[in-house]
């Protein structure tokens, strides 16, 4: 199984870039993994937020492939202690096939479309980060939860 993260529009901060490029660098040595980056829309003043979804949407479900089995960060799904998350990630590397994608949407969310096609969702806290922020957040759990696996030392309770 390959894992994916999916994100509308690029990582600006150049902190986080470094970070999230570290932690995916780790994160090769547990399973093949990947970071896809969808452009942000252009001269979205003139867009609703329903429109931008939409777009948005249709960008996303473009870069999915047959037998993908989505997750989408969104606020309205399950919450998950580091350990769960570990157990559902080790679950899942038994039972995807193909590729685990990930998806980070836009700043209004996703189309229904988008959540349709998905097959889960996860939320990472019942508190709101930037959209930059959240990258960062997720691999270096999704780090911590292949750690967890293996029983290394990097997780403690």
């Amino acid at each position: 199984m390959k894992v994916a993260l999916l994100l509308v529009g690029k990582t600006v901060n150049k902190h986080f870039v470094e970070l999230i490029d570290d932690y995916a660098s780790r994160l090769t040595h547990y399973v093949g993994f990947d970071i896809i980056t969808i452009p942000e829309l252009k001269n979205t003043k003139n867009l609703t937020a329903d429109q931008q979804k939409q777009q948005e949407g249709e960008l996303i479900l473009k870069q999915l492939q047959a037998g993908d089995h989505v997750v989408l960060l969104d606020e309205h799904g399950k919450e998950l202690r580091s350990v769960e998350f570990s157990r559902l990630m080790e679950q899942r590397m038994q039972t995807v096939s193909k590729r685990m994608v990930f998806v980070i949407g836009g700043p209004y969310g996703f189309s229904p479309e988008v959540y349709a096609k998905a097959n889960e969702k996860l939320s990472l806290s019942q508190m709101t980060f930037s959209h930059q922020m959240v990258r960062l957040i997720f691999v270096e759990q999704l780090y911590r939860a292949m750690t967890i696996m293996r029983g290394e030392p990097y997780h403690h309770e």
